[in-house]
């Protein structure tokens, strides 16, 4: 890759931004070669202290030699052992052999690729999802406290992106915690739903492990005692060579379900930050625009749609690669598993962790709020001024056409010349309305048109346990 006139130390191969601009340290770690391969010898570990203690020839002393070179990998014998055998299990294997001369006849004992490879990647699945649930639970719980503190504060609802009914900035706020507590449960879900592929040989008969224990079904004992080894209450009671691929659908699609939630409530702030209603924080000397030295662009919501896309966008994989294997197991999944299952995870950890910097931050503009509300509020409280006119001993229909007819000459002013909306004066000015212009005041009154939403931000959503969690 060294360019002409280019020393090799000039040279930076790519990396990809997920783990080098927006990763954080543990996920980057979760899914890193280092922890792969510790796993891997791990698991070896585990297999050869079950079947020495269920009775095969293995002794202490092998065992402990493996346990005392469990972290020390030789990564450089491993490629090269790897470019000779075009197999990285193997190549894994001769390389912890090679600093267990005396364990190594027993490293892999009985034990398919599978056995580390698969397994290795459900323990990651298990770790990945640990670490994002309590990223979300800070999510909710920051969300949360904004919420409250603007429960009763009215603003414009939109539906089509034109101005509707008034709700208020705490019960929008708690649309978007309500799908987040849905990713809450969906996540934890999908956690606890994991199994350990266990010892099942190569193509899930166990025959392998029938002959080391010479046709007794003491191989059983052995899938339960290494599931439990590696911290994983059931093993999956049926694989073919790997365990289903539909377990990765299970997990990727609740991360793209995550993606499509973050995206929707990023979206959401950057409208209101166009409108000045609402903006992402914006540190002291942080620049908006190389060009326009005014803007303060919504660049951490931005982010979160951008990446939440590609998550998303991720979902396509395990959906493809679990229809296409073939009868006990084809190949053709690992290659595409090596990039869709850290990605979503990382992707994941990223729009979570820039949410949460985002809503611990959120600057809400009540004064612009208000003025957007006296806007459009005169056309909203048409049916109000139409219902204390009947009050008042008019009739409806006349009523209804009075109100059509000012609403669409304040509309033509709005439109056509730029001007406010001035159907609140046209309404004072007709002697028509004279009966109720003393209670203007209070039909106009926007906490009037918020209906229950204040009691609806209290009881629409219950904050994560922190306990469960960890601390918030």
């Amino acid at each position: 890759c060294v360019r002409p006139g280019d020393s090799a130390g000039q040279c930076s191969p790519y990396r990809s931004p997920l783990v080098s601009r927006y990763a954080s340290k543990e996920m980057a770690y979760n899914f890193s070669d280092r922890k792969k391969f510790t796993t891997w010898r791990k698991l070896w570990i585990y297999l050869a202290k079950a079947e020495k203690a269920l009775g095969l020839p293995i002794t202490d002393a092998q065992i402990l030699e493996l346990e005392s070179h469990a972290e020390d990998i030789d990564f450089a014998m491993a490629a090269e052992e790897e470019r000779k055998l075009r197999h990285d299990v193997m190549a894994h294997v001769h390389t912890f052999a090679h600093c267990c001369p005396t364990a190594a006849p027993i490293i892999h004992l009985g034990a398919t690729s599978c056995y580390v490879g698969d397994n290795t990647d459900l323990i990651m699945l298990r770790d990945g999802f640990d670490i994002l649930l309590p990223k979300l639970a800070r999510v909710i719980d920051r969300l949360a406290n904004f919420a409250e503190k603007y429960a009763d504060l009215p603003t414009l609802g939109f539906t089509h992106y034109q101005p509707a009914q008034l709700t208020t900035v705490g019960k929008r706020a708690c649309l978007w915690l309500q799908d987040l507590a849905m990713d809450m449960r969906n996540l934890q879900r999908a956690r606890d739903d994991l199994r350990f592929r266990g010892v099942k040989g190569t193509t899930g008969t166990q025959a392998s492990f029938l002959q080391l224990f010479q046709g007794t079904m003491i191989r059983c004992e052995l899938d339960r005692m290494v599931t439990e080894m590696a911290g994983f209450k059931k093993a999956y009671l049926v694989t073919g060579q790997t365990y289903s691929r539909k377990v990765d659908i299970d997990s990727l699609s609740n991360l793209a379900s995550l993606g499509a939630t973050v995206h929707k409530i990023c979206t959401d702030i950057r409208l209101l930050a166009n409108l000045k209603e609402i903006e992402e924080p914006f540190e002291k000397e942080q620049i908006g625009s190389s060009a326009m030295p005014y803007k303060r662009n919504p660049m951490r919501a931005e982010r979160c749609c951008s990446l939440a896309r590609h998550l998303v966008a991720l979902l396509s994989d395990p959906l493809q690669t679990a229809s296409v294997q073939w009868l006990e197991r084809t190949l053709d999944d690992s290659a595409n598993r090596r990039i869709s299952l850290p990605e979503s995870f990382l992707t994941a950890d990223i729009i979570l962790s820039t949410l949460q910097n985002i809503t611990e931050g959120l600057v809400v503009y009540p004064k612009v709020i208000e003025r957007h509300i006296r806007h459009e509020l005169p056309f909203m409280a048409t049916e109000n001024i139409i219902m204390a006119m009947v009050k008042a001993g008019g009739n409806r229909q006349d009523c209804h056409e009075k109100i059509r007819v000012l609403s669409q000459q304040a509309a033509a002013v709005v439109k056509q010349e730029g001007g406010d909306n001035d159907l609140l004066a046209r309404v004072q000015a007709d002697p028509y309305f004279t009966p109720i212009l003393g209670q203007l005041d209070a039909l106009l009154d926007p906490k009037t048109f918020i209906g229950r939403a204040p009691q609806q931000e209290v009881f629409s959503f219950d904050r994560p346990n922190p306990n469960v969690h960890t601390k918030l």
